[in-house]
């Protein structure tokens, strides 16, 4: 039997020990192991309790058992569902019973979910939705990933890709009747009116997106400066505990430290790095060469300093705050009120007191907001949905600007487009990607 044809079960909750587990079966041989190990099949999506016995009759566990049938279940498929006591001695009987039946097996990453998308149970960008809420850290991303698992951005294509349909039966009618004299005149210009309607909403999405597909990554923080300046005294300060190492002595931090924060439901990652100057030692040395590499791949620098006149060593292209430190020390030979204001994208705080690390945060989160561009209303939330509806409006500008030169051409494009948002969806030529993303998924969903 295919592997695909054969009946999967998994655990589908937490690590055990735990108080109740769940675990999932799908497949045609379902109900035969629902009898087989409860007795006989329960009401369908009846909650029942049932003593689960092995194929030698032993009793595994007093538990509560669900059946449903298919196509009227998660995967399309007969699924029966055991709510055990979630010991590991427990499951162990239980996933032994199940192995005990023919053409039954553990499941893979991901297969329940692939097989729900490939029984039309959902679409590739809902099946992202749901691998994007498993993981999700923050409010915004468990937000997004709700809207995409429910359809914002499926929903929306599937609507699009009819109407592109549409306006290719449009202009294929006109290709058929090109004999006919005005025919073609009288069906091709309500096709570019519905292209170019569509045209001008796909554009809309794009440009008002912002890097909301970003948001799953999250934002990249840099702290970078010269030693002994107070970077890991301000990493400890933005993570409210002690992640790194502070010392007196300039080179203590040699290696890059990340940490992960949640900046008001905005993914954060702040990386503290080695402190930036010219040295001897090989150790340090790479330490320098981590941190310069870090700080040009950051999203935003945080240029830290004790000294208002301390020049930025930095190549990057990313934004970069000048963050002044140890406001709490006076400069030498002047009090600090005499010393510059801060202007734009410049602070002056004390690490070491906090003084000024609200302002600074606040700051950050406002950078975030504008930097993932609003995601509350966000229909993008992967780099290959995005690319795909760019070339679905490369496509449609294309049919437009061709039509004039053969409907033939415009046609063309059309289907082109077509299947750019079926490849969105996942219902046309995307074999190659489906393992690459439902690997990604945990064992069990």
């Amino acid at each position: 039997m295919h592997p695909r044809d054969q009946t999967i079960f998994a655990l589908s909750s937490g690590r055990p020990p735990s108080a109740i587990a769940l675990v999932r079966v799908s497949g045609s041989r379902a109900g035969r192991v629902m009898a087989g190990l409860a007795g006989k099949l329960p009401s369908p999506r009846m909650a029942t309790r049932a003593l689960l016995r092995d194929i030698g009759q032993r009793p595994i566990d007093d538990a509560v058992v669900l059946w449903f049938p298919g196509p009227a279940s998660a995967t399309g498929e007969d699924v029966a569902e055991f709510h055990v006591h979630g010991g590991r001695a427990v499951l162990a009987a239980l996933f032994a019973a199940l192995s005990g039946f023919e053409d039954v097996r553990p499941a893979e990453p991901g297969e329940f979910t692939r097989r729900a998308f490939e029984n039309g149970k959902l679409d590739l960008t809902e099946a992202e939705g749901l691998d994007d809420l498993i993981h999700a850290d923050t409010d915004r991303q468990r937000r997004q990933a709700l809207r995409q698992l429910k359809g914002l951005l499926g929903d929306r294509a599937r609507d699009w890709r009819a109407r592109i349909i549409e306006a290719s039966a449009l202009i294929e009618a006109g290709i058929d009747f090109s004999d006919e004299g005005d025919v073609p005149a009288e069906l091709i210009a309500p096709a570019l009116a519905k292209v170019r309607a569509l045209l001008a909403e796909i554009e809309e999405v794009l440009a008002g997106q912002g890097r909301s597909e970003r948001l799953r990554d999250g934002l990249v923080v840099a702290i970078a400066g010269p030693p002994n300046v107070g970077k890991s005294t301000l990493m400890n300060q933005l993570a409210r505990r002690e992640v790194a190492i502070v010392s007196p002595h300039a080179g203590t931090t040699r290696d890059v430290i990340e940490v992960q924060l949640d900046l008001d439901g905005y993914p954060v990652t702040v990386i503290d790095t080695a402190g930036i100057r010219a040295t001897d030692d090989p150790v340090e040395q790479e330490g320098v060469r981590r941190a310069r590499a870090r700080a040009a791949d950051a999203d935003l620098v945080l240029w830290l300093s004790d000294s208002p006149r301390e020049a930025i060593d930095h190549d990057g292209v990313a934004p970069i705050w000048k963050v002044r430190n140890k406001i709490d020390l006076q400069e030498a030979g002047r009090p600090l009120a005499e010393a510059e204001p801060p202007g734009p994208g410049s602070f002056e705080i004390s690490a070491s007191r906090g003084d000024g690390v609200p302002e600074l945060i606040a700051a950050l989160v406002g950078f975030a907001q504008g930097y993932f561009g609003g995601t509350d209303g966000g229909l993008i939330s992967r780099t290959r949905q995005r690319k795909l509806l760019q070339e679905t409006a490369t496509s449609l500008r294309r049919s437009v600007a061709v039509v004039g030169q053969g409907e033939e051409l415009a046609a063309e494009e059309l289907r082109l487009a077509a299947h750019s948002l079926g490849r969105l969806l996942g219902r046309v030529d995307v074999e190659d990607i489906l393992d690459a993303i439902f690997r990604e998924f945990c064992v069990g969903k």
